[in-house]
């Protein structure tokens, strides 16, 4: 008989998933700290850029860059909102940021409008000639129209992504209820007075 293959738990997958999330917001911000880098030192005093086609290039490069990166989590970006969403339901009011349910939100619109773009950029592809293939200026030109307009909400996950993190730590530093409290409160039930009536409610 082959032995089993050992199975990963949830719990660490998820924490693997977190681990992703976070290389995400690394990368990201590194990546647009190096255009804006670039962009002050090539603009003039009102903000302009010196040379269009540069900076044009540069900002294709940007969108491509942090659509890649964000692909690290794209496919389980959902599973992390709902288990956040799940644990900012369940953690003591005295313990909530009060912006993290609108976080939450604005990372749910922006992963739906990613969807989108994603969907209308495979049906765009599979429209293109044969001919069209990466490299090619009819391809890259459509694969860079979805990047720039994918760009606010990549952003919007590399500056609000962090509440994510924010609330796993919260939940992690929480001390977990007692064991023997758990049990009781599963298991108590009120015991009934001796001469209460077969119809009385039970609470």
């Amino acid at each position: 008989m082959s032995p089993t293959a050992p199975t990963t738990a949830p719990d660490e997958i998820h924490r693997e998933r977190l681990h992703q999330l976070a290389l995400f917001l690394r990368e990201s911000e590194k990546i647009l700290a190096d255009f804006d880098a670039w962009r002050e030192e090539h603009s003039d005093l009102h903000g302009w850029p010196l040379d269009d086609d540069e900076h044009s290039r540069r900002a294709v490069k940007r969108d491509a860059d942090t659509w890649r990166s964000f692909n690290r989590v794209r496919s389980f970006a959902k599973d992390l909102l709902a288990t956040a969403e799940i644990q900012v339901q369940q953690l003591n009011p005295a313990h909530l940021q009060s912006r993290w349910p609108w976080q939450l939100g604005v990372l749910d619109h922006a992963l739906n409008q990613l969807g989108k773009l994603q969907q209308q950029w495979l049906e765009a592809r599979d429209a293109l000639p044969p001919t069209a293939q990466p490299g090619t200026f009819a391809y890259d030109d459509a694969l860079a129209e979805r990047n720039e307009e994918a760009w606010s909400y990549l952003d919007d996950w590399a500056s609000h992504g962090k509440a994510i993190l924010e609330i796993q730590a919260t939940v992690q530093d929480l001390p977990p209820p007692s064991p023997a409290l758990t049990s009781a409160q599963a298991h108590a039930r009120p015991a009934a007075p001796a001469a209460a009536p077969s119809s009385a409610v039970r609470r």
